[in-house]
């Protein structure tokens, strides 16, 4: 899979800047592989019977777990881009919906759904309070939520000789988050049952309450 990232007059960014999913250098893969494997703890412990996944770019995540999710519902949301809606017809199964539109002012209904994830999206909505507060609305139990572990990721990208002149900001990334600021966001919401750093990212877990 090619990279697929848009930029409109606004700025804003869709898709990956990075095919991270279909790399083939070994630390990319590594570090891949981890972060997978955790976010794939975190989904069987959440056991959605039901899913809204914010942001769900290519949807290779939103696929997989359609997979997984058997008949169960599952619908994906992302921005209106034509090389998006290209990586969506190729992911298609009878349980699995793909919706245009921005991740806030959610229009679903309360407890519509069981689980809700905004998998490394967090990082690029304008107002990522009310987007969680628009998930935790729309979902009944739980949020499973990722985002790079800052400053690390900007750290990161520097010594690799990426992003000098935005020291470090990977293009389209407006907010940043330690590990500590990740979870007073959502702990207000539910409690943060399980909080972990694949690195170099931040997943948590939140049972709603």
């Amino acid at each position: 899979m090619t990279p697929t990232v848009t930029v409109d007059s606004e700025g804003t960014v869709t898709g990956n800047t990075y095919d991270k999913y279909g790399s083939t250098n070994p630390v990319v893969r590594r570090l891949m592989d981890r972060f997978h494997a955790t976010l794939d703890e975190l989904f069987d412990q959440a056991d959605p019977q039901s899913l809204l996944d914010v942001g769900c770019g290519e949807a290779v995540l939103t696929y997989e777990w359609a997979e997984k999710l058997g008949d169960k519902r599952i619908v994906g949301l992302d921005l209106d881009d034509p090389l998006l809606h290209a990586e969506w017809e190729k992911r298609q199964r009878p349980n699995l919906e793909y919706q245009v539109m921005k991740a806030e002012n959610l229009p679903f209904a309360d407890d519509e759904f069981d689980v809700a994830t905004a998998i490394e999206v967090l990082e690029h909505v304008p107002d990522p309070a009310h987007t969680v507060a628009e998930m935790a609305r729309c979902a009944e139990r739980y949020l499973l939520v990722s985002v790079p572990r800052e400053p690390l990721w900007r750290g990161l990208n520097m010594a690799r000789g990426a992003y000098w002149k935005e020291l470090g900001n990977t293009p389209g990334h407006l907010n940043h988050w330690s590990k500590r600021s990740f979870v007073e966001l959502l702990s207000r919401h539910g409690e943060v049952v399980e909080a972990r750093s694949p690195f170099p990212w931040t997943m948590l877990l939140v049972r709603l309450g």
